[in-house]
Protein backbone atom coordinates (compact mmCIF):
# COMPACT_ATOMS: atom_id res chain seq x y z
CA UNK A 1 0.00 0.00 0.00
CA UNK A 2 1.22 3.42 -0.82
CA UNK A 3 1.79 5.88 1.94
CA UNK A 4 -1.39 7.92 2.33
CA UNK A 5 -1.01 11.33 3.87
CA UNK A 6 -3.69 12.20 6.37
CA UNK A 7 -6.08 14.95 5.35
CA UNK A 8 -4.81 18.14 6.89
CA UNK A 9 -7.14 21.07 7.11
CA UNK A 10 -6.37 23.87 4.73
CA UNK A 11 -5.28 27.28 6.13
CA UNK A 12 -8.64 28.76 5.10
CA UNK A 13 -10.49 26.22 7.24
CA UNK A 14 -8.19 26.90 10.21
CA UNK A 15 -8.73 30.64 9.86
CA UNK A 16 -12.47 30.13 9.70
CA UNK A 17 -12.33 28.04 12.87
CA UNK A 18 -10.32 30.76 14.62
CA UNK A 19 -12.87 33.33 13.48
CA UNK A 20 -15.68 31.24 14.91
CA UNK A 21 -13.78 30.82 18.15
CA UNK A 22 -13.21 34.57 18.45
CA UNK A 23 -16.87 35.24 17.72
CA UNK A 24 -17.92 32.80 20.44
CA UNK A 25 -15.51 34.35 22.95
CA UNK A 26 -16.69 37.85 22.02
CA UNK A 27 -20.35 36.82 22.31
CA UNK A 28 -19.77 35.21 25.71
CA UNK A 29 -17.90 38.31 26.91
CA UNK A 30 -20.74 40.53 25.73
CA UNK A 31 -23.31 38.35 27.48
CA UNK A 32 -21.37 38.40 30.77
CA UNK A 33 -20.88 42.17 30.54
CA UNK A 34 -24.61 42.62 29.90
CA UNK A 35 -25.55 40.49 32.91
CA UNK A 36 -23.08 42.39 35.08
CA UNK A 37 -24.46 45.74 33.86
CA UNK A 38 -28.01 44.64 34.61
CA UNK A 39 -26.98 43.62 38.12
CA UNK A 40 -25.27 46.97 38.67
CA UNK A 41 -28.30 48.84 37.33
CA UNK A 42 -30.70 46.95 39.61
CA UNK A 43 -28.55 47.63 42.68
CA UNK A 44 -28.18 51.32 41.76
CA UNK A 45 -31.91 51.76 41.18
CA UNK A 46 -32.60 50.01 44.46
CA UNK A 47 -30.28 52.40 46.30
CA UNK A 48 -31.88 55.41 44.61
CA UNK A 49 -35.33 54.15 45.63
CA UNK A 50 -34.18 53.85 49.25
CA UNK A 51 -32.71 57.39 49.18
CA UNK A 52 -35.93 58.81 47.69
CA UNK A 53 -38.01 56.98 50.30
CA UNK A 54 -35.90 58.21 53.20
CA UNK A 55 -35.93 61.76 51.83
CA UNK A 56 -39.71 61.64 51.48
CA UNK A 57 -40.02 60.29 55.03
CA UNK A 58 -37.83 63.09 56.38
CA UNK A 59 -39.82 65.71 54.45
CA UNK A 60 -43.13 64.29 55.64
CA UNK A 61 -42.00 64.26 59.26
CA UNK A 62 -41.46 68.02 59.16
CA UNK A 63 -37.73 68.55 59.30
CA UNK A 64 -37.08 72.17 60.28
CA UNK A 65 -33.31 72.01 59.95
CA UNK A 66 -31.55 73.68 57.03
CA UNK A 67 -31.03 71.39 54.05
CA UNK A 68 -27.65 69.72 53.74
CA UNK A 69 -25.99 67.68 51.03
CA UNK A 70 -27.42 67.80 47.54
CA UNK A 71 -30.47 69.78 48.60
CA UNK A 72 -28.62 72.83 49.90
CA UNK A 73 -29.20 76.07 48.02
CA UNK A 74 -25.63 76.23 46.67
CA UNK A 75 -26.32 73.08 44.63
CA UNK A 76 -30.11 73.17 44.24
CA UNK A 77 -30.46 76.63 42.68
CA UNK A 78 -27.76 76.23 39.97
CA UNK A 79 -29.19 72.81 39.09
CA UNK A 80 -32.68 74.29 38.76
CA UNK A 81 -31.28 77.07 36.55
CA UNK A 82 -29.42 74.56 34.38
CA UNK A 83 -32.49 72.33 34.05
CA UNK A 84 -34.75 75.24 33.11
CA UNK A 85 -32.19 76.68 30.67
CA UNK A 86 -31.66 73.29 29.05
CA UNK A 87 -35.40 72.74 28.64
CA UNK A 88 -35.92 76.21 27.18
CA UNK A 89 -33.00 75.79 24.77
CA UNK A 90 -34.33 72.39 23.74
CA UNK A 91 -37.79 73.83 23.03
CA UNK A 92 -36.25 76.76 21.12
CA UNK A 93 -34.15 74.44 18.95
CA UNK A 94 -37.13 72.22 18.19
CA UNK A 95 -39.23 75.28 17.30
CA UNK A 96 -36.44 76.57 15.04
CA UNK A 97 -36.19 73.18 13.29
CA UNK A 98 -39.94 73.21 12.63
CA UNK A 99 -39.69 76.79 11.39
CA UNK A 100 -36.89 75.90 8.98
CA UNK A 101 -38.78 72.86 7.70
CA UNK A 102 -41.89 74.92 6.98
CA UNK A 103 -40.11 77.64 4.97
CA UNK A 104 -40.93 77.75 1.24
CA UNK A 105 -37.23 77.63 0.35
CA UNK A 106 -36.95 74.22 2.03
CA UNK A 107 -39.81 72.75 0.00
CA UNK A 108 -37.52 71.14 -2.60
CA UNK A 109 -35.56 69.13 -0.02
CA UNK A 110 -38.43 68.41 2.37
CA UNK A 111 -39.08 64.77 3.13
CA UNK A 112 -41.59 63.07 5.35
CA UNK A 113 -40.34 62.42 8.88
CA UNK A 114 -40.14 58.81 9.90
CA UNK A 115 -42.39 57.72 12.75
CA UNK A 116 -39.28 57.29 14.91
CA UNK A 117 -38.18 60.90 14.29
CA UNK A 118 -41.68 62.19 15.00
CA UNK A 119 -41.82 60.20 18.25
CA UNK A 120 -38.39 61.45 19.24
CA UNK A 121 -39.35 65.10 18.72
CA UNK A 122 -42.61 64.68 20.63
CA UNK A 123 -40.77 62.98 23.50
CA UNK A 124 -38.25 65.82 23.64
CA UNK A 125 -41.04 68.40 23.80
CA UNK A 126 -42.88 66.46 26.51
CA UNK A 127 -39.71 66.00 28.59
CA UNK A 128 -38.80 69.69 28.27
CA UNK A 129 -42.28 70.78 29.35
CA UNK A 130 -42.26 68.29 32.26
CA UNK A 131 -38.85 69.64 33.31
CA UNK A 132 -40.16 73.21 33.33
CA UNK A 133 -43.23 72.15 35.33
CA UNK A 134 -41.07 70.30 37.88
CA UNK A 135 -38.70 73.27 38.22
CA UNK A 136 -41.68 75.56 38.80
CA UNK A 137 -43.18 73.18 41.38
CA UNK A 138 -39.86 72.85 43.20
CA UNK A 139 -39.45 76.62 43.27
CA UNK A 140 -43.01 77.09 44.56
CA UNK A 141 -43.13 74.28 47.13
CA UNK A 142 -39.57 74.43 48.48
CA UNK A 143 -40.23 77.22 50.99
CA UNK A 144 -43.35 75.40 52.21
CA UNK A 145 -41.65 72.04 52.74
CA UNK A 146 -38.20 73.14 53.92
CA UNK A 147 -38.82 75.93 56.37
CA UNK A 148 -35.60 77.46 57.60
CA UNK A 149 -37.01 79.28 60.60
CA UNK A 150 -38.07 77.91 63.97
CA UNK A 151 -40.97 75.48 64.21
CA UNK A 152 -44.40 77.11 64.28
CA UNK A 153 -45.69 78.20 67.66
CA UNK A 154 -48.13 75.90 69.43
CA UNK A 155 -50.78 78.63 69.69
CA UNK A 156 -51.17 78.82 65.97
CA UNK A 157 -52.41 75.28 65.82
CA UNK A 158 -54.69 75.45 68.83
CA UNK A 159 -58.42 75.18 68.15
CA UNK A 160 -60.28 78.49 68.10
CA UNK A 161 -61.75 79.62 71.40
CA UNK A 162 -65.48 80.05 71.54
Amino acid sequence: MPDVEPDLPSPAVEAWSESQKMTAVGGASLLIALVQSLCTAVLTISGIRVAIGLTALAAASGVYAPARGFHQDAIRIPMLILAAAGAIINLAVLAWIRHLRSRPSARWRRRELSPRQRRSERLQVVLAVVTLILVALETWTHPMVHRTGPPPAAERFAPPRL
